[in-house]
């Protein structure tokens, strides 16, 4: 089920939101829990077992801590079923059609092998998961009593499909006591950040995205100069405006509930460099990438080369982790090649032009590196550049619609209105407290419900319209 459906708008939600706020206290997180679970069986009917069944095997192996004895068998029991079912559903057949290739080249037979499908979501609950395994392993939590709450953990709707990933720690004491978030300002101020997600999907990600479609689909030489650079300028807004988009439905479906999750986003395309550009993009993926792979393998407390090789490593782990392809393995190292080479010498040179050239800078690196991450294949992103760096072309205007022109104005100012610093706090504020005065209060309101209705007609006069990171 898609948050930006009329499935999800007109029926499910206020249906969900109505019976949690009328149960009493002690039902609420029941609530929620069969909630969840409807919402998932909804899109993965059969894989809902699969998930209650590694769920369980969690929940008892993580009570074998309390036995030193079976401690570290049991927790590296754990994280290899975890990791072992990510492995078959997701990159099984990446594995077997590479396998497949290689003895193509040989001129040997393929092996035999049935598809499997990916469940939706497998990426994200497992990494909590994992943060669940090990967080209790490290002390930092003790292990939650009832096996619904871990469950809820787990499969909490909001996040459970694209993030943001919370780790266990952070959220711990909300599974069994949330009452002091339970008012009408958060939930409000939830509905509010919901309704800015949604817009951000509709109003501007679905509508650049078709242009991005369109140029991303162009052969050889119909891809011209013009079209390439703008439909790579769509895709770097679609992308962001999608993702973010997403975060902030969940974040404020989590604030409606009295759940209070971290954030995934803060302006990434104002940064300075590409290490701060992980700072600002996909935030709860990087802090998880940091704490559960990053510093057990040394961190910065090893030599440099080995600082650097642990950086490679980790970003072309976070590259595979998006999908299952060579593309996303390409895309990682291309970011961990600036983050090292940014320790080498290209921090300094930042910090000698300048924050404002640094950001240009930053900014074409990145979204030269989505070519890789949107291309189909490597032979496809290979073309897509020729035709960016095409420059015996002049640059015409490409012919797209008003609709697209404004929406990308619209887009570019909101992505860097932030290098303002008083504009960056103004905006954080904005969706992060929750009581303000009685004029932002109205504000939001009348903001909320606008916005809702508008997008909600949007939706229905357009298309299915899943969400970027849904198929990861």
């Amino acid at each position: 089920m898609v948050f930006s459906s009329s499935l999800f708008l007109v029926y499910f939600l206020p249906i969900f939101i109505g019976l949690y706020l009328l149960a009493p206290r002690k039902a609420k997180n029941l609530v929620a829990l069969l909630g969840s679970t409807f919402f998932y069986a909804w899109g993965a009917p059969l894989f809902v077992f699969v998930v209650y069944a590694s769920m369980l095997a969690d929940f008892y192996l993580v009570r074998l801590y309390d036995n030193q004895r079976y401690k570290r068998f049991a927790v590296t029991l754990n994280v290899l079923l975890n990791v072992g079912l990510l492995a078959y559903f997701k990159y099984a057949n990446f594995f077997v059609e590479s396998f497949n290739e290689f003895l193509s080249a040989l001129g040997a037979e393929h092996i035999g092998w049935t598809s499997v499908a990916l469940p939706i979501g497998i990426s994200f609950f497992t990494f909590q998961k994992l943060s669940y395994i090990l967080d209790v392993y490290r002390g930092k939590h003790a292990p939650l009593k009832k096996f619904s709450n871990y469950a809820l953990y787990i499969i909490l709707f909001p996040q459970l499909i694209a993030g943001p990933i919370v780790r266990f720690n952070e959220i711990a004491d909300q599974l069994t006591e949330r009452s002091d978030h339970e008012n009408v300002d958060n939930r409000l101020l939830g509905f509010f950040r919901f309704c800015i997600g949604l817009a951000k999907k509709v109003l501007v990600a679905n509508v650049v995205g078709g242009v991005a479609d369109t140029a991303f689909s162009m052969q050889g030489d119909g891809l011209s100069l013009s079209w390439a650079w703008t439909g790579l300028l769509a895709y770097s807004m679609q992308i962001y405006f999608d993702f973010s988009g997403y975060s902030d439905m969940a974040i404020g479906l989590g604030r409606m509930m009295g759940f209070v999750f971290p954030e995934n986003f803060n302006s990434p395309y104002i940064s300075a460099s590409i290490t701060e550009f992980w700072r600002r993009w996909h935030m709860t993926l990087s802090r998880w990438m940091k704490d559960y792979l990053y510093i057990p393998l040394g961190g910065n407390r090893i030599s440099v080369g080995r600082t650097y090789l642990n950086l490679w490593v980790v970003f072309l782990i976070s590259g595979l982790w998006h999908g299952a392809s060579w593309n996303f393995v390409i895309w990682g190292a291309y970011h961990g090649l600036f983050l090292v080479l940014e320790r080498l010498f290209l921090g300094k040179f930042y910090k000698f032009i300048g924050r404002i050239p640094s950001t240009v800078i930053t900014f074409f690196i990145a979204i030269l590196g989505w070519v890789i991450f949107r291309a189909e294949t490597l032979g496809d992103a290979m073309n897509y550049y020729h035709a960016l760096f095409k420059f015996s072309q002049k640059f015409q205007n490409p012919g797209v619609g008003q609709e697209f022109k404004v929406t990308m104005i619209l887009a570019l100012v909101f992505s860097f209105m932030a290098i303002v610093p008083a504009v960056e706090k103004w905006g954080n504020d904005m969706v992060q407290i929750a009581k303000v005065n009685l004029g932002s209060i109205i504000l939001k309101t009348v903001v909320s419900i606008a916005l809702f209705i508008f997008c909600l007609s949007m939706i229905s006069a357009s298309g299915f319209n899943p969400f970027i990171y849904f198929r990861f």
